[in-house]
């Protein structure tokens, strides 16, 4: 959750609260060739950012553009979406690769939606690391820190003052934020979390939530209490700037329509995080 600027506060008159603001994230563009995954148009038309694949786990050249043309009409964020080198796992699978591998893999993945971004007058505000490659940096351990620093590595080279999303709470936002990266914390409305705050691995039951409208509840919880329910009925602390909704499960635009109803009902100002899509 942002703070309120001051203009926020005048507006909300004297001995009133501002409302909060948040911005609503979506993975999209994650088809390849024919293969269309999600609708697209209808997710991006709901949330204020976009995180677009940039063909590592999914995409391809023309699914990114007509992506990023989408999210141009509708005044989305654009974010690139990069991952570990895995087409056939989806991203979500480790990839043992060296720091330098990987650090090329995530600048080639960002060049790549930037090329495009520049041809059709658009611009790249963020980076989120997808699937596999952001919970790994998201563990406080050797393997997450090397996977890590080469994230970091390729961002500092290409811009360091892009911001990176990331786990709310993560040893990988803390090593951003240690580099002077910009950082904005995450979180997710339909996955589980344990009690450490960590996301329930996707192998286990109950680690994606389906149900859009307890979904929606959990969010307008998160925003006004800084806390989300764990597996185990705690309650686990969250500071979120971003909440993400994913663009590829089932029933996703019904989920993300009820999260951002939700939010905006409770009185919450969905705003991105990140500038505008328009190059400038």
């Amino acid at each position: 959750m942002t703070v309120p600027t001051t203009t926020d506060e005048r507006a909300a008159g004297p001995g009133r609260q501002p409302a909060p603001t948040v911005d609503l994230n979506a993975d999209v563009g994650e088809g390849f060739g024919r293969w269309e995954l999600g609708d697209d148009a209808a997710v991006i038309a709901t949330v204020t950012s976009a995180n677009v694949a940039c063909g590592f786990h999914a995409g391809d050249p023309s699914t990114m553009a007509t992506t990023v043309r989408t999210a141009l009409e509708h005044g989305v964020a654009i974010g690139a979406h990069v991952a570990y080198r895995d087409l056939a796992g989806f991203g979500r699978r480790y990839v043992d690769a060296d720091e330098a591998e990987l650090a090329g893999d995530v600048l080639y993945q960002i060049g790549a939606l930037a090329g495009i971004c520049r041809a059709l007058g658009a611009r790249i505000g963020y980076v989120k690391p997808h699937g596999a490659l952001y919970n790994t940096i998201a563990a406080d351990d050797p393997r997450g820190a090397r996977h890590a620093r080469a994230v970091l590595s390729a961002l500092q080279r290409y811009d360091p003052a892009l911001p990176v999303v990331g786990l709310a709470g993560s040893a990988f936002l803390r090593a951003a934020r240690d580099a002077g990266q910009p950082v904005v914390a995450e979180a997710f409305a339909d996955r589980a979390y344990t009690p450490e705050g960590a996301l329930v691995s996707r192998r286990e039951p109950g680690a994606v939530l389906h149900d859009a409208d307890e979904v929606a509840e959990r969010m307008v919880a998160l925003v006004r209490t800084g806390t989300v329910p764990a597996v185990d009925g705690t309650e686990v602390p969250v500071q979120a700037e971003s909440i993400c909704v994913h663009g590829d499960s089932p029933g996703a635009v019904a989920m993300a329509r009820a999260v951002r109803d939700a939010l905006t009902g409770a009185g919450v100002d969905l705003q991105p995080f990140a500038a505008g899509p328009r190059a400038g």
